[in-house]
């Protein structure tokens, strides 16, 4: 099993910043990537950015030049700076780690992030 502890969340106005975190422990030996996916209400959980253990990033093109993805390979954390942000960047955000040919194996329990004036 694998342990998350996520935080960053909240409410923060249109043009705004948020940086949210999320420390992975426990059964994580085959730890290849670790990212973020959201969930919107009445939508389907998207992939909003990953980063692999040499540094390969993915960003869903709704947040590219919005948002950054960084992470510490030797403490299994991973962060998103998340700028400029708007309306729809609202959702529950979900930490999750991936082995290497695999889907995403392990999720955190998310962090609601809300854009509103």
């Amino acid at each position: 099993q694998v342990q998350f502890v996520e935080s960053g969340g909240g409410l923060v106005q249109p043009g705004g910043s948020l940086r949210l975190s999320c420390a992975a422990s426990g059964s994580i030996s085959s730890l290849y990537a670790m990212g973020w996916y959201r969930q919107a209400p009445g939508k389907q959980r998207e992939l909003v950015a990953r980063r692999t253990r040499n540094s390969i990033t993915n960003y869903a093109d709704s947040v590219k030049g919005r948002f950054t993805i960084s992470r510490d390979n030797t403490e299994n954390t991973v962060w998103l700076q998340m700028n400029s942000l708007k309306p729809e960047d609202t959702a529950v955000y979900y930490c999750f780690t991936q082995p290497y040919g695999s889907d995403p194996d392990y999720w955190g329990q998310g962090t609601q992030v809300t854009v509103a004036a």
